[in-house]
């Protein structure tokens, strides 16, 4: 009997940037991925997962399997999937890419400046958040919050949601695959509350022990996922955005 199906619907670009970064995540062979049965104009088909409730077992294998994913790297910071031309996309909206020469140019140029034309066009972003915006960025390319920590592999959109515990062991779905900073997906992790995430860090440490301060920085690497949930939804995520803005403004 072949497998089930998981048949997805979207505009053909976003389609085949799903299907190129389960792709590169496969490729490096440290944590299961859903497999892409066909991609089309229209959909893209996925083997329709199973899934089981998580174990501390389960969560500790994926930390460590996280760390290798991110340790198998890219070509740079914001660099996408081999073969990919143009920029991504981060849930319905687009995400660039390019190649960054240092983490904090990826993120001020290419995350939070057009984070904020985006809020600025729906009428979020207060005179107050803008200034705190202009700051950050300038924090940002300053290179004040870089390290020498080259960039990774990562998922991109990891909240809780995009993990799939299955009898396989947690399995990732629905990326954003791009060259990166590892901190990022940790903090995506933590941002809707993913399960044993206390176990999936202490093994994340086991293969790659973090820098030092990393729990302060969950918030600064939570910001855009949290703007793009402002720019979608409205309501508290503004609230939290400018919050986040206000934080890492001045350190």
């Amino acid at each position: 009997m072949g497998a089930q199906v998981f048949r997805k619907h979207a505009s053909p670009d976003a389609l085949r940037w799903e299907a190129a970064g389960l792709a590169w995540l496969a490729a490096a062979g440290a944590l299961p991925v859903v497999p892409v049965l066909e991609v089309a104009t229209d959909h893209l088909d996925l083997v329709r997962l199973t899934s089981v409730s998580p174990t501390p077992e389960a969560a500790r294998a994926f930390g460590a399997g996280l760390a290798r994913l991110h340790d198998a790297g890219a070509p740079a910071f914001g660099s996408p999937p081999p073969g990919w031309v143009g920029g991504g996309y981060i849930g319905p909206l687009p995400m660039a890419t390019g190649a960054w020469p240092t983490w904090g140019e990826l993120y001020a140029r290419a995350r939070l400046e057009p984070l904020g034309q985006m809020l600025r066009a729906a009428g979020d972003l207060t005179p107050q958040a803008a200034a705190d915006l202009d700051r950050l960025v300038g924090r940002l390319l300053d290179g004040e919050l870089d390290d020498d920590d080259r960039p990774a592999r990562l998922h991109g959109d990891l909240w809780s949601g995009n993990v799939m515990w299955t009898s396989d062991g947690a399995t990732l779905i629905d990326p954003a695959a791009h060259g990166g900073h590892r901190e990022t997906d940790l903090a995506m992790l933590a941002l809707f509350g993913a399960p044993c995430l206390d176990e999936v860090i202490d093994a994340y440490q086991t293969v790659h022990p973090l820098r030092p301060g990393w729990q302060r920085r969950v918030g600064l690497h939570q910001l855009f996922p949290v703007g793009v949930h402002a720019v979608l939804f409205g309501g508290g995520y503004v609230t939290r955005t400018h919050a986040l803005l206000r934080t890492w403004a001045s350190g």
